[in-house]
């Protein structure tokens, strides 16, 4: 699991670490029981507070995407199927509200945003 925090970028650290991990489990490179870096060594490899990996994890407990384990560690959550599926509809809603918009500012009209989004599905088949 390669994590990169920018500092670039306007979203908090904390953020950006949750944000890469729960991409690499909607992504299937982390699967369910697979144990996640301690809390001390992921704060290490990347060169942050342990404090702010800490709240990473715990964002993504509260999310349903991994559990802890008092004692062991942190592992990616076994019955997330349905948790995966609602994250992975918000992106496509966050997608086609984005496509909706350019859309709008293009002056297509629907039948032709339609169209081209047919087209699409077709061609992802």
């Amino acid at each position: 699991m390669e994590i990169v925090i920018s500092n670039l970028s306007d979203k908090p650290i904390y953020e950006q670490v949750a944000s890469q991990i729960r991409a690499a489990i909607m992504a299937g490179d982390l699967h369910a029981g697979d144990q996640l870096p301690s809390i001390r060594s992921l704060a290490a490899d990347l060169r942050i507070s342990a404090i702010t990996t800490k709240r990473s994890y715990a964002d993504l407990e509260r999310q349903g995407f991994i559990v802890a384990v008092p004692g062991k560690g942190s592992f990616v959550a076994g019955d997330n199927l349905e948790l995966l599926r609602e994250e992975r509809l918000r992106q496509v809603e966050a997608s086609l509200a984005k496509a909706v918009e350019d859309a709008r500012v293009a002056g297509l009209t629907p039948a032709e945003l339609h169209e081209m989004l047919d087209l699409e599905m077709e061609d992802a088949q």
